[in-house]
């Protein structure tokens, strides 16, 4: 019987994988409904007119238009329709 358990060679199968987190479409963009526009953790960017905000805090486009950004201290995201 060994004296110590062995030693995992690859950390049990677990690995530090990227959560891709951004912003996924930047100002002027053109989106469609349903587009995701950013990625977070906690609402860093607020929700404005016509986006959703996700049970995550993604914020998706509810109509189509583009994407545009506003404010300095409390950023916010919309979707504008043209």
């Amino acid at each position: 019987m060994a004296q110590k358990a062995g030693g995992a060679s690859n950390n049990q199968g677990r690995d530090s994988v990227s959560k891709r987190l951004g912003i996924k479409k930047f100002g002027g963009e053109k989106v469609k409904a349903g587009s995701i526009i950013v990625r977070q953790r906690g609402t860093k960017i607020k929700p404005g007119k016509n986006v959703g905000l996700g049970s995550d805090h993604t914020i998706f486009a509810m109509v189509d238009g583009a994407v545009a950004y506003t404010g300095k201290k409390q950023k916010t995201v919309s979707v504008i329709t043209s």
